[in-house]
């Protein structure tokens, strides 16, 4: 029933981040499986322009991805916190209340990304032979939008519990319903992009319905009508927690418009080989993401609990577990880079040489620093599990002048290689701010927490 709830205050820290970890990644490899998969269905079966016109998508549909990401990790942070100070009548009344603020939120983003779609793929510069497709793609995903958000938080609600291993089988559900329906409906049906966008949303619905199943048998999570009501104050700490992280998100996704925007001059073909990198990116941040997951509900339930010395240990061991982690990935993808990007490129043989090179060379770059990604990750998770949403925030805002600055400046300087550099200084620069702020918010709590 409530096996899989993980109590993260006693016990080695980085056994237990590790250990807590492993299903998130198993389960993110699913996710991005499926992601993947609607890229290589794409690819070869409609060829570089529909790949184009979904790469064209990409940064605008994480921009909303992200939003909903820092709302639903904000209020995880404070379940994570209530579970760990085991106070369970609050942590109810906690779930109650980011439930109602998520329906709220799904229903402005679905107007909001509706009524944005069109300009902003316009002012991206967005090639007119594949904009078409783009908005198509977009549009679809964004009436979707309740459906991500339901994932994210029933998700969210059980990572903050110590649960790691349920969104793991939910994402391994979505990604098998997924890739039947990419087959279906694009080789198949012959719905074309379009089928992609509604293959994915059909998987995240199903996803859902498995995470809400799995929280009703937990019964320390048993609402009532009272819980189900929301109360001002924690509706406003709850925010104050979510906000950040969505800004924070949302940011980063504008700064990675303007790159696309760039990219985007460049022709179809730089866009496709660009593309074809960027769906990799999913997997060479699958690790991370999930050492982030991990980090903040140690960190939270830890806080909780007041334990300092607990939180410092854990974060230092992430740390380490992540970078050597990051280094065996960037092996494996120079090695193989080559042979996973020819899954997503096909058509004219000149233009798919073309394509595989841009491609693989962007790979390698983004490789090669992956370490830097990742401490990215941990230490950011870290401070946001001490309650601090605030100082990542400025960290978001420090990656967007950087990749953005890097865009716009270095294709003038060395030529469109020069875009492939601006993923790298936008992480740095996030670095420097992350790294810095750790220790601020460390100082503070030792000034309040015993130890």
């Amino acid at each position: 029933m409530a096996s899989n709830i993980k109590n993260m205050t006693e016990g080695n820290p980085g056994k237990l981040i590790f250990a807590f970890a492993v299903p998130l990644m198993a389960g993110n490899v699913f996710q991005q499986l499926y992601t993947v998969v609607d890229t290589m269905v794409v690819g070869k079966f409609l060829g570089v322009q529909a790949l184009a016109a979904l790469g064209a998508a990409e940064w605008l549909n994480w921009m909303m991805l992200g939003i909903i990401q820092g709302f639903t990790q904000g209020f995880g942070i404070k379940m994570a916190q209530e579970f760990g100070a085991e106070d369970y009548k609050r942590l109810r009344k906690t779930v109650g209340s980011s439930g109602l603020l998520a329906c709220i939120s799904a229903i402005l983003l679905v107007l909001v990304g509706q009524l944005i779609a069109q300009p902003v793929l316009t002012l991206l510069q967005t090639p007119e032979e594949i904009i078409g497709n783009t908005l198509l793609y977009i549009r679809i995903m964004f009436m979707g939008i309740p459906i991500v958000m339901a994932y994210n938080l029933l998700a969210c609600v059980l990572r903050s519990l110590g649960d790691s291993k349920t969104p793991l089988n939910a994402m391994i559900i979505a990604s098998l319903i997924n890739i039947g329906l990419d087959i279906l409906f694009v080789f198949g049906f012959k719905w074309g992009i379009a089928g992609a966008a509604i293959a994915t949303l059909i998987a995240q619905f199903f996803s859902s319905i498995f995470c809400f199943w799995h929280i009703k048998r937990i019964e320390i999570l048993r609402l009532s009508r009272e819980d189900v009501r929301l109360d001002g104050a924690l509706a406003a700490r709850l925010l104050g927690l979510g906000f950040p992280m969505a800004f924070q998100n949302a940011i980063i996704a504008v700064g990675g418009m303007i790159v696309q925007s760039v990219v985007n001059q460049f022709g179809v073909v730089f866009i496709a080989g660009f593309t074809a990198t960027n769906k990799l990116y999913g997997l060479l941040e699958i690790a991370a993401t999930s050492y982030g997951y991990s980090v903040v509900t140690y960190v939270g339930q830890n806080l909780g609990a007041g334990k300092l010395n607990r939180i410092k240990s854990g974060t230092k061991a992430s740390v380490i577990i992540a970078c050597l982690t990051s280094l065996v990935i960037a092996a494996v993808m120079i090695l193989f880079g080559k042979l996973i990007l020819g899954c997503f490129i096909s058509g004219d043989p000149a233009q798919v040489a073309e394509a595989m090179k841009i491609a693989y060379f962007y790979l390698v770059i983004m490789s090669v620093f992956l370490p830097v990604l990742y401490i990215l990750h941990v230490v950011r998770s870290s401070i946001q599990g001490m309650g601090n949403t605030f100082l990542p925030m400025l960290s978001g805002v420090a990656e967007f002048i950087m990749r953005t600055g890097s865009a716009l400046l270095l294709p003038l300087i060395v030529g469109e290689n020069g875009i492939f550099f601006a993923e790298i200084l936008a992480w740095a620069g996030a670095d420097v701010v992350l790294i810095t702020s750790y220790f601020i918010v460390i100082r503070q709590l030792e000034k309040k927490l015993p130890g």
